[in-house]
């Protein structure tokens, strides 16, 4: 039989990432080995130069952050840490338990890096508990964090040895530096066990969508690889901008769902072309141009809805900003630039360590057809099938509307922790009702006569209002008397109505009564409750410029895309709609507490402030990954001569089971971070996980074909008078292969 010279797939239209396929397969080397060092650059750089994370107060906003800033200026860095001594059998003036107590005050005394120790019998017993059976060693360890984070484990050292020493009493350390050291430890642990479980889990899903270990092993490894190269780049890049505590659990979790993803579409296609018939280079140019191009939009459809982080107003989005869109580009740039290469180098021996009757499982699976049994149905009965899944997507979206942030307090923090179970017993000996509120006074001498007489006014009207504050309040003042610090009792437990009452009147009534007729004298109210509440207004001050930057962008590129302003706003709308059914998922299982024993938490009545916006720029993007890959196919049906409903269909079920295996590793790696101690990252993983669900299973197979065949020919609704918009070239339709 004589052979025809088989078609080039991508002759006609080279887009840049049928071009960058093609580089990668021609220097197979280069690709490869320059990935390899650019990695293990990043990683050793990032090791050398550290991450330089952002303090609480650069995290701040409003007057409370500038409150933060001012104190963490003004006054010398320190932690304070306390030591509890307890006992059930006798009490503190009983001369066994102050025979303890002088042990800890001694033995701290000769302690490197600890300084101030008091004992609890100074002023009165005030370090005494109400029950006489408890008593706190107060010291400090001077420095700022990082220094006390070092000077810390001496003092540890020392109480481990006393609770040694006198396993008759409870000795336990618990303040600043020690909590922080055990939380920070806690966070690696998590990251560990995320990383640990994360991987095996997604490589057996990947073993199933493929059938074959090799196969499964190229997308887990390319993901892997830019989750290290950012992680690593976050170590110069925190040099300029500081980062959260928790950003490479983040970088973990976008980098290994969205890496996995693009190089699962990509292997797939090239594993589909060589099946139709296609020989090598052909089938691997096939995919460059055509999963290769949905990779690189959808790349930078996650990168542009990420950079709304920016709008936000806070260090700390901007820090999640610059992570989550360098680990999404590096997803994206391996995928386009190094897997072309490892799949050319291994040819098909990509189909190596094939799994034993995994493939009559899956034909069997196959022709049951459910992807094709739903589509089917939906576009038979397209209104009551859009009605009822628009629906329920709104019912799950109304609690939302009742949604309450807070910033996180140490309520918030795992029990499971020695030293926050220390915290709490520390709270039950010396119970206090009242949550300190402080009035930060800057002037150029705090002490002079009208500073100091609008200090005792402020402190006298406190003290005449017994309903707000309670307690005494104390005045601290810097050294160069520039600062003063006052600290006033409040009533409620921070969160609550009667702190936010507490709020209210210090800073439109008392503040501005005493110190507004002052020239040069600012005062600025701080606090639990001032920073959660400052952070929220903040948040509800930017929301609407992320909220239209994203929109904008998502709409922008759309209607490039299909040249359609129906299928622009559908998508957005459709996109909004799992988002809010998500906020709605958020509210019910972690404000109302309906998974507390499913997830193993305890809830606070609250969502962390942080993570609506969050949630809502990673989710519309991710979104917009499966939406622009399907309706590409819809498009280019439609276009080769389908009706739109024919188009749909197709699209729907050829796409089914590369969406579904993505979507698949997509909810089981975020799960994983719903199963973490710490509640923030805890809540991302259940929202980001319910969304994804949502939008693989509704959205994708009942919403979309129902509206889609519901609109017909208006889906492709263009007005002549936009008819100069740019004409992005779709993907190519690939013609079969031919012997």
């Amino acid at each position: 039989m004589a052979h025809r010279t088989e078609r080039n797939p991508v002759a006609e239209t080279r887009n840049i990432a049928a071009r960058a396929g093609r580089w990668s397969a021609q220097n197979r080397k280069k690709a490869i080995f320059g990935w390899l060092a650019f990695v293990i650059a990043a990683l050793v750089i990032g090791g050398m130069v550290g991450t330089n994370q952002l303090d609480d107060q650069e995290s701040g906003v409003g007057e409370s952050g500038q409150a933060q800033r001012t104190l963490f200026d003004a006054f010398p860095k320190q932690a304070e840490e306390s030591v509890l001594v307890q006992s059930e059998r006798v009490e503190a003036s009983d001369p066994a338990f102050r025979a303890v107590v002088a042990d800890v005050v001694a033995r701290l005394g000769d302690t490197e890096g600890v300084r101030n120790v008091e004992g609890p019998y100074a002023g009165g017993a005030m370090g005494v508990s109400p029950d006489r059976r408890s008593a706190l060693v107060s010291f400090e360890i001077p420095g700022d964090a990082d220094k006390a984070d070092a000077l810390v484990d001496g003092a540890l050292a020392s109480v481990t040895d006393l609770a040694r020493a006198h396993p008759e009493f409870r000795v336990e350390q618990y303040g600043d530096a020690s909590s922080a050291k055990a939380l920070d430890g806690s966070v690696e642990k998590d990251f560990q066990k995320a990383e640990l479980t994360s991987l095996p889990l997604t490589l057996v899903i990947l073993l199933i969508a493929f059938g074959t270990l090799v196969a499964a092993g190229i997308p887990l490894l390319l993901a892997i690889s830019a989750v290290a190269a950012t992680i690593g780049m976050v170590g110069p890049l925190s040099q300029i901008v500081p980062v959260t505590e928790g950003i490479s659990s983040v970088i973990l979790l976008i980098g290994l769902a969205v890496g996995v993803d693009y190089s699962l579409f990509y292997v797939r296609r090239e594993r589909e072309e060589r099946v139709a018939g296609r020989g090598e280079e052909a089938a691997l140019e096939a995919a460059a141009a055509t999963s290769g191009r949905a990779v690189l939009i959808s790349g930078l459809t996650v990168m542009v809805a990420m950079a709304g982080m920016y709008l936000a107003g806070n260090p700390a989005f901007t820090s999640l900003a610059t992570g989550t869109i360098a680990v999404v580009a590096m997803a994206m740039i391996g995928s386009l630039t190094v897997l072309p290469a490892i799949l050319s180098k291994l040819g098909d021996r990509v189909e190596k360590g094939r799994v034993p009757l995994l493939g009559r499982v899956k034909a069997r699976i196959a022709r049951v057809g459910l992807w094709s049994r739903v589509v089917d149905r939906v576009l038979r009965r397209p209104l009551i099938s859009a009605l009822v899944s628009a629906g329920l997507l709104v019912a799950l979206a109304v609690p939302a509307l009742e949604m309450k942030t807070e910033i996180p307090g140490i309520e918030s923090l795992p029990r499971d922790l020695a030293v926050m179970q220390t915290y709490d017993r520390i709270q039950e000996a010396f119970p206090s009702e009242s949550v300190p509120q402080a009035v930060v006074v800057e002037a150029d001498d705090v002490t002079s006569g009208p500073v100091a007489s609008a200090i005792d006014e402020l402190e006298a009207a406190a003290a005449g209002n017994e309903e707000l504050f309670e307690g005494r309040a104390t005045v601290e003042v810097s050294e160069d008397r520039t600062v003063a610090s006052v600290s006033l009792p409040g009533a409620g437990d921070g969160t609550d109505d009667a702190s936010h009452e507490v709020l209210d009147a210090l800073r439109d009534d008392l503040v501005p009564a005493a110190f507004g007729s002052l020239a040069g004298v600012e005062a600025n109210v701080t606090g639990e409750t001032a920073f959660t509440q400052d952070f929220n207004d903040s948040m509800v001050a930017h929301v609407p410029y992320v909220f239209a930057f994203v929109l904008s962008a998502a709409f922008l590129l759309l209607l490039v895309t299909f040249r359609s302003i129906v299928i622009a706003l559908k998508a957005i709308v459709l996109n909004l709609l799992s988002v809010g059914a998500a906020y709605g998922l958020l509210v019910l299982v972690f404000q109302k507490g309906w998974g507390e024993g499913l997830l193993g938490f305890e809830s606070n009545g609250a969502i962390m402030a942080w993570l609506p916006l969050f949630l809502f720029v990673v989710l519309f993007g991710l979104s917009m990954d499966y939406h622009v890959f399907i309706l590409t196919r819809v498009r280019e049906a439609f276009d080769g001569g389908m009706s739109t409903e024919d188009a749909v269909s197709h699209a729907v079920k050829s796409t089914a089971g590369v969406v579904t295996s993505a979507a698949i590793v997509m909810v089981a790696v975020f799960s994983i971070f719903a199963t973490l101690s710490d509640l923030g990252v805890k809540q991302m993983g259940v929202g980001l996980a319910a969304a994804v669900l949502i939008d693989a299973t509704i959205i994708r197979g009942v919403l979309l074909p129902a509206t889609m065949k519901l609109l017909g020919d208006w889906n492709w609704w263009l007005p002549k008078r936009l008819g100069w918009l740019p004409t992005v070239a779709r993907e190519p339709k690939v013609e079969p292969a031919r012997a």
